[in-house]
Parts: C-alpha cells; sequence; structure tokens
C-alpha cells in the first residue's frame, strides 16, 4: 500500500502544504476507542502473571562522564527502556530520553522503573543531538527533556512534536522537524526519519496529531538504525532495501498483546524486522525498564534469542550500561535469570 497522503510527499511538496490534523499509517491503519480501553483494563486485572517486573535488583553498570570522553570507538550504552547513548564519529547521540522514576504524566502513578538510570543528567556529557520517535511518555519524557535541554545541540523531531519541546523551554533554534524520509545532517552524520506502524497523543484529545517513526544514522563508516515503536509491517524491508545494510538495529522488542499486534511487534517479529532491515546485529530495546503490557519482563528476551538463534541473527543483550562495541557481538551472559 502508498504511504499516507502527506507523509509519501516530498520536502519540497510539504512546505507548501498545509499539516493534516491527524497523521496515519502507511501500511496497516490503527485505531483505539473508550471500548478498547476498557477490554485492556479488564485483562491487566485478569491476566495472570508469573513475574510482572524482576524480583530481585537488575545488574547495572555505573558509567561515567570521564570514561565517554575518553572513548574512541564506535559504541552503544543501553540506559533503560528505549534510551541508548551512541556515541558515533565521536559524537553523542542519545534516543528518546527517558530518565524519570516513571513512564507518565505523573511522578506518583503509573509503571515504575525497574532499575536506575546507569549515569544521571548530571553526569552526562554534552549531547550533540538527541533523536524522538513519538509523543508517548515512556518515549517522550518532559522531566528529561527539561534538565537535559541545555547540554544537548540540537533536538531531531517527528512533525509537530516541537511544540512540546518549546513549551517545555527549549529554544526553538534547537529543534529541526522531519516528515517521513527526510533528512538532516549534522557535523559530517546524517540523520534520516523513517517510517514506523505506531500512533501519537499524550491525551485523550490529540490522539495522531504528531507524527510518529523511526531514525536511520548514517556516520563515516558505520549506520544504525532505530525503531521507536512499531508493529511489523512492510516499512521494514523498504528501510533496509534504502539504507542497509545497519552495523547494529536497535529493535523494539516488548510491550507486545493480543489486543494490539498492530502497533507493537512480538518478539519473533522483532527479529524478523531485524532481518528485513539487514541488520549484522540486532539489539532488542523496549524491554526491562517498565512493565508496560501483560507479559512477565523476561519473556521478550528469552523469545528473541530462541528466534535469532534459530534464524541465524546475531543478537546481544547487554546489562545497562555496558559498553557495546557497534558492529561487535558479545556472549549473551543470561543476567535476566
Amino acid at each position: 500500500m502508498a504511504l499516507s497522503q502527506f507523509s509519501s510527499m516530498t520536502a519540497s511538496e510539504t512546505e507548501s502544504q498545509p499539516l493534516p490534523k491527524t497523521f496515519k499509517n502507511s501500511d496497516i491503519e490503527y485505531d483505539s476507542g473508550i471500548r478498547d480501553l476498557v477490554d485492556i483494563t479488564k485483562m491487566y486485572l485478569t491476566t495472570p502473571r508469573a513475574e510482572p517486573k524482576p524480583t530481585t535488583a537488575l545488574p547495572v553498570v555505573p558509567m561515567t562522564k570521564v570514561a565517554l570522553l575518553e572513548e574512541q570507538e564506535n559504541v552503544a550504552y543501553r540506559l533503560g527502556h528505549s534510551s541508548v547513548l551512541l556515541k558515533i564519529d565521536k559524537q553523542f547521540v542519545l534516543t528518546d530520553p527517558v530518565f524519570s522514576d516513571r513512564a507518565s504524566p505523573v511522578q506518583w502513578a503509573g509503571p515504575k522503573r525497574f532499575h536506575q538510570t546507569p549515569i544521571s543528567i548530571d553526569e552526562l556529557p554534552n549531547i550533540d543531538v538527541v533523536v524522538i520517535s513519538h509523543d508517548h511518555y515512556d518515549h517522550l519524557d518532559k522531566n528529561a527533556v527539561k534538565e537535559i535541554a541545555s547540554k544537548v545541540s540540537l533536538f531531531l523531531v517527528p512533525l509537530r512534536v516541537s511544540k512540546h519541546l518549546i513549551k517545555w523551554g527549549v529554544p526553538s533554534e534547537k529543534i529541526i522537524e522531519l516528515n517521513w524520509w527526510e533528512s538532516h545532517t549534522f557535523n559530517g552524520i546524517e540523520y534520516v526519519f523513517t517510517p514506523s506502524q505506531h500512533f501519537s497523543g499524550r491525551t485523550a484529545f490529540d490522539k495522531n496529531q504528531t507524527l510518529w517513526g523511526s531514525w536511520v544514522i548514517v556516520g563515516q563508516t558505520q549506520r544504525v538504525f532505530f525503531s521507536g515503536d512499531s508493529g511489523y509491517f512492510p516499512g521494514f524491508k523498504r528501510i533496509g532495501d534504502r539504507y542497509g545494510p545497519f552495523d547494529l538495529a536497535l529493535v523494539e522488542t516488548g510491550a507486545y498483546s493480543e489486543a494490539w499486534t498492530e502497533i507493537h511487534m512480538y518478539p519473533e517479529q522483532s527479529v524478523q524486522a531485524h532481518i528485513d532491515l539487514r541488520g549484522k546485529v540486532m539489539f532488542p530495546i523496549h524491554n526491562s525498564t517498565f512493565d508496560l503490557s501483560l507479559h512477565d519482563w523476561q519473556e521478550p528476551i528469552r523469545r528473541a534469542i530462541a528466534f535469532a538463534e534459530k534464524n541465524g541473527v546475531e543478537l546481544v543483550m547487554p546489562q545497562m550500561g555496558q559498553r557495546l562495541v557497534v558492529g561487535d557481538v558479545m556472549p549473551l551472559e543470561s543476567w535476566w535469570d
């Protein structure tokens, strides 16, 4: 199927076109209402789970600013959920920074962190680029954005997401909005905003008024893909054909359910998305930090590993804060068990 009417336009065409009131997915239209919310609430209250969250402390490897600044290789450090700190071509790139204790509009209720971040915002070095995939609370953290803004040179965000950042005090000259397939080059690294199959909104009244998507990061010698949130769709192959192969693919693997199969992938689909993308090493993200679905917290990792091994996919699962060289494979240490 073709891309949605607006999101298939070229950059020059979108400049002369008014933004639509709401955005749409390219392949499968996703819609939910009050009835779905009621059904999902019932599922949360009635579905039995052996271990929805860890019963013991998860291992976290502390990170330091000194070590990060001295780092000479292209590396990735998992901070939690979908927050990953990359150093590419000696530049720091941060994906979907979430540092708050809860992925929620308030900090007294909502999904609570399983672990602390391996580095605080105060300890972080200056960040060259922050990429945002969409405006859900577990990906766009108001408190983190406000605290980190002074350290960041540039925020790259989907269409209309800048309104949130500007409202929180980020200077507009630090923000660039992109449509699907548009790109921006900063200090020699190209950032391409690519499609995903999801939705957006931070309240009951702004659904799909901002765009959502994934990111292709093209360095001088290596390429990284960041999926954001997505259901499985043909767009992964389109991205892989156009921008692959990727030395490292950060792929959503968690928070899935039969109640929302269009917008989040089962682990086996995540591995297939990595294959479609022509990824060399798969790094499953979007798990092991918040309880956002109905599966046990370790299940996404176990299922992804099993399917990856069956299909000859190189998969890594570093501990929070553990150093990963982009493109390298590390032994699976089973820290989740």
